[in-house]
């Protein structure tokens, strides 16, 4: 199942606009670790790693209900957590 909706991706490509990054520069891997084997209604949960090829940086974001994974990804560009 995808976890990232597509509200969240033109939030992504927007950030990078903002912070005039190339989104051909950036790759996202989505895993889904919701755990299915349960009978509960559960949430879903899972993570991002966000890869800038052209440094080869990458960082992990917690995504799924209630995620705010794209506002964290947005802090550290304006961190200098990845190149510009």
């Amino acid at each position: 199942m995808k976890l990232i909706e597509q509200d969240e991706k033109d939030d992504f490509q927007a950030a990078l606009k903002r912070c005039n990054l190339s989104a051909e520069d950036f790759d996202l891997a989505e895993t889904d670790t919701t755990d299915s084997k349960t009978d509960e209604i559960f949430a879903l949960t899972g993570f991002v790693v966000v890869t800038q090829k052209s440094t080869n940086l990458k960082a992990q974001y917690p995504i799924g209900d209630g995620s705010r994974w794209v506002e964290e990804f947005e802090r550290d560009i304006e961190n200098h957590s990845f190149g510009r």
